[in-house]
């Protein structure tokens, strides 16, 4: 499974919107380093919320159907984990953006 599949299987609006906070916390690193650990949590909680907004609309799909098969179900759990792995490595890259901009002693 390459990156541009993951990509499109968490959502193309959610998935842009991460990789959009990423660079810009790429930006912040070099810019302005206070943003850093904002940019990072942002990008962790939409990763959440765009799971949860998947989820809601699997439950909803599976409400309107009668005989679901169970890989059906694991499938769209899966791909709900997505954007939330993702934000998870963005706010990984914050944390170690600011230890290495914290000062040496």
């Amino acid at each position: 499974m390459n990156v541009f599949e993951l990509f499109t299987e968490g959502g193309l609006f959610g998935m842009a919107v991460l990789t959009i906070l990423f660079v810009l916390l790429l930006f912040a690193a070099w810019k302005a380093p206070a943003w850093v650990k904002e940019i990072g949590q942002a990008a962790l909680i939409w990763g959440f919320f765009w799971e949860f907004a998947g989820i809601y609309q699997m439950l909803g799909v599976l409400q309107e159907m009668n005989d679901v098969p169970m890989s059906v179900i694991y499938g769209g759990a899966k791909v709900t984990f997505v954007p939330v792995m993702y934000g998870m490595l963005i706010y990984l890259v914050s944390l170690f953006i600011i230890l290495a901009q914290k000062p040496r002693l």
